[in-house]
């Protein structure tokens, strides 16, 4: 029988410092729940959009420069004895620094995201993810932790709509547009200033129909016929994955990565459906790069552009999945598909993602080990996911409560989700 390792006990009283997290009350309704579990929970505002987000006691104000910022953290610590810090985006200028300073001092960091599981997980890791992960990597290590571990339910519990997604933007948003000398000094993270965000979004609202009924058409051209195909899944062009854990600084050296491998090394009756981003904003013109790139390839013919139609259907069919990082190798992986990652991810694991140079992988590509992949699904859910989402009252009430409760009872990455140092580094140019 497997003897699992303990978790450490709790402690009566913990101070939890709360950064910077999603545009959503979730943060502040974790911290409700662990008031309510007797710990004392405190926050640092970095612009007007945090503020609005944490209407509950606790709150600081930073309004100084970022020079000033590693010593009003690592004060902060110190002066208010904390015990842990909460985030989501561990990559984040102020967050690297308050990371560091929790490191020198032996405090745990506890990194929240969307999940790799979806669609309605929320993630939480101790350490952090990407370069950061202290999920394991080896392969024996996976299989031995999940061994008792039951399969968890894939089925959506919670639902949220774009519409829901939409007015929290806005609302963290627009105070850093209309309100930004409240926090003079902050500078946003994200590439693209709200403003025009919402100028791309509103074109692209206007030509859904369209656009949905022209990436069926190819869909069904593409996947009901005997040539093979590949997917791409874009992700969105301001993800922090893309920069903090890939060599690339953008998708666009990315798609020229492909398309070149593609053309060059592919069967000549190969296809390639590159999908955008569901909630892409339009600013960047994909189409018209990833076509002028294909022709200038002489593969116009056999890369496709898909804005829109369902991910999984195009995937289950497709002979491989090429990715930064994105979730959606994920989908593969579990469909038994082969997937290339050309950046770091969690599931980058050797026997469930294909390590072989990309150029090969469109000739034989490797399909993951079954075993091992449901392995590492049992154990990614059992130790860094809750069930939840941002955006909806119900699934934020439920990530709230359980990840409170994981922080209350120390049990973050457990059971033998964590391994004492991170197993991953940052990938280079031989990572493909």
């Amino acid at each position: 029988m497997r003897v699992e390792k303990p978790a450490e006990a709790a402690s009566s009283r913990q101070t939890f410092l709360f950064l910077q997290g999603p545009s959503s009350p979730l943060f502040a309704r974790i911290a409700d729940n662990l008031q309510r579990l007797g710990h004392r929970c405190l926050r640092v505002n970095l612009c007007a959009g945090d503020w609005v987000f944490w209407r509950r006691p606790g709150a600081l104000n930073y309004r100084g420069h970022p020079d000033g910022w590693p010593a009003f953290v690592a004060a902060l610590l110190d002066r208010e004895r904390v015990t842990g810090i909460v985030l989501l985006g561990e990559e984040r200028p102020h967050h690297l620094v308050a990371i560091a300073a929790a490191k020198e001092r032996g405090i745990p960091v506890y990194a929240v995201e969307m999940g790799y599981l979806r669609p309605d997980w929320i993630r939480i890791e101790k350490g952090g993810s990407g370069h950061h992960s202290h999920f394991p990597v080896e392969p024996t290590a996976i299989l031995r932790a999940a061994a008792d571990l039951p399969e968890p339910d894939l089925r959506a519990h919670y639902s949220q709509t774009f519409v829901s997604d939409a007015v929290y933007d806005l609302m963290f948003n627009l105070p850093n547009v209309f309100a930004w000398f409240f926090f003079p000094h902050y500078r946003w993270h994200a590439i693209f200033h709200p403003l025009a965000e919402y100028y791309g979004w509103i074109g692209r609202l206007l030509t859904g129909r369209r656009r949905t009924r022209e990436s069926e058409e190819t869909i069904a051209r593409v996947t009901d016929g005997s040539d093979p195909y590949f997917v791409m899944p874009l992700q969105l062009e301001t993800d922090y994955q893309i920069r903090s854990y890939s060599v690339f600084r953008s998708q666009r050296t990315a798609i020229k990565l492909v398309i070149t491998s593609f053309a060059e090394n592919a069967n000549p009756n190969a296809r390639l459906l590159i999908k955008v981003h569901p909630l892409d904003n339009g600013l960047i013109k994909w189409p018209d790069e990833i076509k002028a790139h294909a022709q200038r390839h002489g593969v116009a013919d056999r890369v496709h552009f898909i804005d829109g139609g369902n991910l999984n259907r195009m995937v289950a069919r497709s002979a491989g999945v090429v990715t930064i990082n994105s979730t959606a190798g994920m989908v593969g992986l579990q469909r038994g598909i082969p997937v290339k990652t050309l950046g770091l991810a969690i599931y980058d694991i050797p026997g469930m993602t294909d390590d072989q140079p990309l150029d090969s992988f469109w000739l034989e590509p490797k399909a993951p080990d079954a075993e091992l992949v449901g392995a590492f699904v049992r154990l990614v859910a059992a130790t860094v996911h809750v069930r939840g989402n941002f955006y909806s009252d119900a699934g934020v009430e439920a990530g709230a409560a359980a990840i409170a409760k994981r922080l209350h009872e120390n049990t973050v990455n457990e059971p033998g989700g964590f391994v004492e140092e991170p197993q991953r580094s940052r990938p280079d140019k031989d990572h493909f």
